[in-house]
């Protein structure tokens, strides 16, 4: 598409079509040479820039585009991962930071799902991998060697964490335990094997709580690890000398020397005496700067919004990628610059969100609103975010902007199960599956129709991945709550769906319901789209990708299957990609037959306040 067709395309599609960057990764002993990912060229792919000269190259060059990708430390090669039409089972290659041909990075790794990398300064590397047969399996190739060796399997699931600056110790993030949801540290002496330290908080406690690699101190020798916990109910980062053995937990405040009341996450700063300190609460985040031998804290510069990733770089600045519902991202310095903008013109912005606040049955519930012009109430389409261990933000995204531009209000919920409100709210998760999260989503859907905003007869509810799957649920177990179903990669036949998924997500499947399908069978079935499909009433639309690893494509066949034999009234979009797709004109055309779909059926029902 030509610059002047994309510039006279309506404001929705401008958005997905302008370029986008994402946070600049800069290598450890060459901070002038830096990755990140873009979609200039209609596919998000991976390129490379030199900041010396301001030059930039593309790295990958594939039809299902690239996203995973890592320099190494002297910023001489560029990793990436190398899969099957977004499949997310293949292996790593490297090419040379200045171009030239690709290479298989690590023979001797199978081909699997990635479970974490790692490249040592001295040439060591870790790889992991995890398939359905195997599990876990971290793979080092030591310094000068040809071969690799086994450092690490289990049948559960986990991940490389970190090599030591020296390359000496690597720590190893795992769920040994059975609980997916609390992982669990392990830091490993790369010259025999052998366990120097273990940090387990699930094992044999009542309450689980779970701890995460934030990376080794970045310094030879240094064998302090950043640490995130959960021993105050939410995320906040410590210091654990694995050799030492001691423990140090950071009592961070506010200017006002209050705890934060949401998630605080960290990462080294270059000189290793401070932190770069993320605040993350209610859809928004902060940054700052910690001191870590005076316990000075000083709040860095960022604008009300969402940081989706920092930097601290040597020169003392912090680069991040920022963004608000109304603005587009641009990755800014707290020099008071901006770093990296994408190519071409900055996409139209859109509304500002709403907080609200909603008394939910397990407690308060935030929900993030944003009204269309005119006066409601309007036809309201509700955006269920996925993971579920995720949550919706003010942040800018072309798919709320959209169904705006069309005359729809938009309402993310933050169901229990999505993160930043602290450890009970995401672990309130267990067991009854789904049917937790519907209940928070059906709080707000009644304070949206009380408080005059939603039409209750033009309600879509919609979403991707776990919000799919929501989707698909709620259409059953709220039959009468929603005029219309949108649902791209769902989960959509539970049982089905856990036979043939990637092995985390299984783990993960196992921790939420307690136990398998065999063990826990009515729990499976009760959380299952496909018990409740004779209920369904709503017209539902369903896109599906055909080598989607997370959600795939066999029981979203049996789903549509059951909306056939039932006469229901249905439309099923598929695609050659993985779970979405990385494509701009695929994701325009996806959310082109929703809205086109939503119109169409919605046009039939009476809006509020109509007659018959």
């Amino acid at each position: 598409m030509s610059s002047e067709e994309k510039n006279a395309a309506p404001a929705w599609e401008q958005r997905f079509r302008a370029a986008r960057v994402s946070l600049p990764d800069w290598a450890d002993d060459a901070p002038e040479r830096a990755l990140y990912v873009s979609n200039a060229t209609g596919t998000y792919e991976v390129y490379a820039w030199d900041r010396a000269s301001d030059t930039h190259r593309r790295v990958t060059d594939r039809p299902n585009g690239t996203t995973d990708a890592e320099l190494s430390p002297d910023g001489a090669w560029v990793w990436w991962f190398d899969d099957t039409d977004g499949d997310e089972f293949g292996v790593w290659r490297r090419q040379p930071f200045a171009g030239g041909p690709d290479e298989e990075a690590v023979p001797g790794v199978p081909a699997a799902y990635s479970a974490g990398l790692a490249l040592g300064r001295d040439g060591t590397v870790v790889v992991g991998t995890s398939t359905d047969d195997e599990g876990t399996t971290l793979y080092l190739r030591r310094p000068g060697a040809e071969a690799v060796e086994t450092v690490y399997h289990h049948a559960e699931y986990g991940g490389v964490g970190d090599l030591s600056h020296d390359g000496a110790l690597l720590a190893v993030d795992h769920t040994e335990h059975g609980d997916a949801m609390h992982s669990a540290i392990r830091v490993l002496r790369l010259a025999d094997g052998a366990t120097l330290g273990e940090l387990d908080e699930v094992t044999g406690r009542t309450d689980p709580r779970g701890v995460a690699c934030l990376g080794f101190a970045p310094c030879d020798g240094d064998t302090r690890l950043l640490v995130a916990h959960q021993r105050r109910g939410r995320w906040e980062p410590m210091l654990w000398d694995v050799v030492a053995g001691t423990e140090t937990e950071l009592t961070i405040r506010d200017e006002q020397g209050r705890e934060f009341p949401g998630d605080l996450s960290a990462q080294w700063r270059p000189d290793a005496k401070s932190l770069l300190i993320e605040h993350e609460y209610e859809a928004r985040s902060e940054l700052f700067s910690y001191e870590l031998a005076s316990g000075e804290l000083t709040r860095l510069d960022t604008p009300r919004g969402t940081v989706a990733g920092a930097t601290a770089r040597p020169d003392g600045t912090v680069e991040f990628l920022w963004s608000s519902a109304a603005e587009p991202s641009a990755v800014r310095s707290t020099a008071g610059t901006v770093v990296l903008r994408a190519p071409g013109p900055v996409p139209p912005g859109s509304v500002p969100v709403e907080d609200v606040w909603v008394d939910g049955p397990g407690g308060r519930v935030h929900a993030l609103v944003q009204r269309p012009a005119g006066e409601g109430p309007f036809p309201t389409v509700f955006e269920i975010h996925g993971g579920p261990t995720h949550h919706d933000s003010d942040s800018f995204a072309a798919g709320p902007a959209a169904w705006l531009d069309h005359g729809f209000a938009v309402v993310r919920v933050n169901y229990r199960g999505s993160t930043g409100y602290g450890q009970a709210w995401t672990d309130a998760l267990r067991e009854r599956v789904g049917l937790i999260e519907l209940e928070d989503i059906g709080a707000v859907r009644a304070w949206a129709v009380e408080s005059g905003l939603a039409d209750p007869q033009q309600l879509v509810l919609s979403g991707g991945s776990w919000g799919g799957y929501l989707t698909l649920l709620g259409l059953g177990v709220q039959s009468g709550d929603w005029a219309i179903g949108l649902a791209a990669v769902p989960v959509a036949d539970y049982l089905t769906a856990y036979d043939d998924e990637m092995e985390a997500l299984k783990s993960l499947d196992r921790t939420l319901f307690g136990g398998t399908p065999e063990e826990v069978p009515d729990r499976w079935r009760a959380s299952s789209p496909l018990t409740y499909v004779e209920r369904v009433g709503a017209p539902v639309y369903i896109s599906a990708g055909l080598n989607d690893p997370r959600c795939p494509i066999r029981q979203i066949e049996n789903y549509v299957g059951r909306l056939e034999q039932l006469g229901k009234v249905h439309e099923v979009y598929r695609y050659d990609a993985g779970h979405g797709s990385l494509v701009v004109d695929e994701r325009i055309r996806q959310l082109r037959l929703e809205i086109d779909f939503a119109r169409r059926h919605l046009a039939r029902r009476p809006a509020a306040g109509d007659q018959g």
